[in-house]
């Protein structure tokens, strides 16, 4: 019943067309990433309890009011990422909108309907967050997510481009499929590796001096170590994959997002590099966040490409005996 309620509803709106839906697709991918990155300037600006509450951010306001003890910058900042939350909202319901109002297939809708479901989920963790004081994991968590949002959206825009009524076509070995997907994995555990460095360095979203944010109690160093040995892993199996796709060949789609990844993570873990030797500068925080979205988002499309479904061709029919 809420199944034909909804779809009534959506077919109130124009039909979308196959390029409308993949530009919302895309701007859904663009807003998911856009949130994590805008999360790292709350966190290297300090202004993490810039609203101390949620979802008010003040008791019995919902906007930022005067206060003495939280600067006006930080409440700007913290209220500014909070506003784009709605943006993110309004990305996975058009995208939910125009897929039912298409009726696309339902593994499209299946992708749809994750949007706003992870964007619920993203404002508890968010809520979690603030109301215990910015404890590393919880910040770490909340990111981790946000790159799982990512990827899930760029699942999505490939699988809208996808017809409806194609067929499923392989476009790698399965052995070069696994050894994409323990790419994902690489990635996942430089991820995690990283956002354990985050919870043991200076930026830890707050720098109140009668409730110090608690840190995770663990040297810089060897955690640094550690992310910088994931991220070797992860680079390890995509020159892996590379050689692998080389030698039996690969479509012009896949050299194209090979290509892609290799050259983010290499640039990612540039930044990285820089950031080391420069003590962890704000502004090269939120560019490492952006660039962790853009490593992910390359690496879910190369995922992506590796099995697809195709248009059925037509038949073609046999010449008429003479």
């Amino acid at each position: 019943m809420l199944n034909r309620a909804f779809q009534r509803l959506a077919d109130l709106f124009p039909m979308p067309s196959l390029r409308v839906q993949r530009i919302i697709a895309f701007l859904v991918v663009l807003s998911q990433a856009g949130i994590s990155v805008t999360g790292a300037i709350v966190r290297v600006t300090s202004s993490g309890l810039g609203c101390p509450t949620w979802p008010q951010c003040f008791p019995g306001s919902f906007t930022p009011t005067t206060v003495a003890e939280v600067p006006v910058i930080h409440q700007a900042v913290e209220f500014s990422n909070r506003m784009l939350t709605f943006v993110v909202v309004a990305a996975a319901a058009a995208i939910v909108l125009a897929v039912t109002r298409a009726r696309r297939r339902r593994e499209v809708l299946v992708y749809a309907w994750l949007m706003p479901g992870g964007t619920v989920l993203q404002a508890v963790i968010g809520g979690i967050t603030v109301r215990t004081g910015l404890l590393w994991w919880t910040v770490s968590v909340h990111l981790l997510a946000s790159m799982l949002m990512v990827w899930l959206s760029v699942l999505l825009w490939a699988k809208i481009g996808e017809p409806d009524d194609g067929i499923d076509t392989v476009r790698a070995p399965a052995p070069l499929r696994l050894l994409t997907a323990l790419s994902g994995v690489a990635l996942t555990a430089t991820l995690v590796a990283g956002t354990m460095v985050t919870g043991a360095g200076p930026h830890a979203g707050d720098k109140s001096a009668e409730k110090p944010v608690e840190r995770l109690q663990v040297a810089i160093t060897t955690l640094v170590h550690a992310h910088a040995e994931m991220v070797v892993a992860y680079v390890a199996l995509l020159v892996g994959l590379a050689c692998g796709l080389a030698a039996v060949g690969m479509s012009g789609t896949i050299r194209k997002r090979l290509v892609l990844v290799i050259a983010l993570v290499l640039a990612q873990g540039l930044v990285g590099i820089v950031q080391y030797f420069t003590h962890v500068p704000a502004a090269l925080v939120a560019v490492h966040v952006g660039g962790a979205a853009a490593c992910t988002a390359a690496t879910a499309a190369l995922w992506a490409a590796m099995r697809t479904r195709e248009p059925v061709p037509a038949n073609v029919s046999e010449p008429i005996p003479a």
